[in-house]
């Protein structure tokens, strides 16, 4: 479809401008692996039983991976940083959005303390100190603490806003209670690096009962798309490498979820809603799940993979706000999440493939994705009934 400008780790090993699982961790507008992370070796459960290209690694793995390889060094990491900084913060949709439910909505935040989930670069803070709140406590993990410090001294809010280096989990907050939370915990494909726990724990641990969490509904969306020319080009292409199978790292391939942005022009079928959360009142343990979908083709066409986006919306705003990070709408730098199917599905008009999709973090390592997909067609020219494993780390 000559796509695929931006976005996702390729089949080939090449990484293009925007950032894939396994890059980096990214909380917010948060960067970079925070330090027990980055130690961390964990295994993570195989996909099957034949041996992945590393099965064994989780995403701190795939950092050292990738960098190692090519000898970066201390300077390009911070260039790095800095790219993916800029990457976040120049995300109109993302910025924005939280800038207009901040500032349309003073009343939320006047007077008031709030608690900012992972606040990297402490901009949400600062929008929050600006729209008149009593106190921000920004919390961050990774080193991007100390630059939130400075910049907070800055632009001359010290006396308003807090930064607390640590987890969640593990700081103190010198209030017992706090009457907002806000946090831009996203991952891509809404749960990847499962930081919504930790805004969960917060909200048990120290929100008021008629407290306000933003945002505080989340909806993920599941779609098919037909998708020839990129699946034949970097995944197919294993199958035959001049002459030599290197069919395994196809299969690599097709195991991890591709995050990336494509034409709305090659969705074949209806979306669906797979899991619609509450954040006000979800526990833990909702980010596990099972859901049934049913996808109705709208034309005559051939299915190359599902895909995955997410809206996320404000609901305790005077008027509701939201966003999507659909196909049809402007570009995030969430991106969709291309999962690729082992068989291309031909399907006609008003046919359609139902299944499941479960979702759960890995157990070894809580950041990564464990996704299993089952799906069947008894279609006029396909019948198909099959299961897929993918894995985002």
């Amino acid at each position: 479809m000559g796509r695929r400008q931006s976005g996702g780790t390729k089949a080939d090993g090449q990484k293009s401008h925007g950032l894939a699982p396994g890059t980096a961790c990214v909380e917010g507008d948060r960067l970079g692996v925070d330090d027990e992370e980055m130690e961390e070796k964990a295994e993570s459960s195989n996909l099957d039983d034949s041996p992945l290209i590393g099965a064994d690694n989780t995403s701190a793995d795939y950092y050292f991976d990738s960098y190692s390889h090519f000898g970066i060094h201390e300077v390009s990491y911070s260039l790095l940083i800095h790219e993916l900084l800029l990457e976040m913060l120049k995300d109109v949709v993302r910025t924005k959005t939280y800038q207009n439910v901040i500032y349309q909505n003073t009343f939320l935040f006047k007077n008031k303390v709030v608690l900012d989930v992972g606040a990297g670069t402490g901009i949400l803070s600062l929008f929050c100190a600006k729209a008149g709140a009593k106190h921000v406590y920004a919390v961050e993990c990774s080193q991007m603490a100390d630059m939130a410090k400075e910049i907070v001294r800055t632009n001359g809010y010290s006396e308003v806003i807090t930064v607390l280096k640590g987890k969640v989990e593990e700081i103190e907050l010198p209030v017992a209670h706090v009457d907002v939370i806000i946090s831009e915990w996203m991952g891509y494909f809404l749960l990847f690096e499962n930081m919504l726990n930790t805004v969960l724990y917060a909200r048990d641990k120290w929100l008021i009962n008629d407290g306000v969490i933003l945002p505080d509904k989340a909806l993920l969306f599941l779609t098919a798309i037909e998708d020839a020319e990129y699946k034949e080009d970097k995944i197919e292409f294993w199958n035959n490498v001049y002459g030599f199978d290197m069919s395994c790292i196809r299969k690599q391939a097709m195991a991890e979820p591709l995050v990336d942005t494509f034409d709305p022009k090659q969705i074949v079928t209806s979306d669906v809603l797979v899991k619609a959360m509450d954040i006000s009142e979800m526990a833990s343990g909702d980010v596990s799940f099972t859901a049934p979908f049913k996808l109705i083709a709208q034309r005559d066409d051939y299915i190359h993979a599902f895909v995955a986006y997410f809206n996320v919306l404000f609901t305790q705003c005077h008027k509701e706000i939201s966003f999507s990070t659909g196909p049809r709408s402007k570009a995030t730098h969430w991106k969709q999440t291309v999962l690729y199917l082992d068989e291309v599905l031909t399907i006609c008009e008003d046919e359609v493939i139902e299944g499941s999709i479960t979702v759960e973090p890995n157990k070894k390592n809580p950041r990564d994705l464990e996704i299993t997909i089952n799906y069947s067609l008894n279609g006029k020219h396909c019948q198909v009934s099959l299961t897929q494993h993918y894995k985002m780390r």
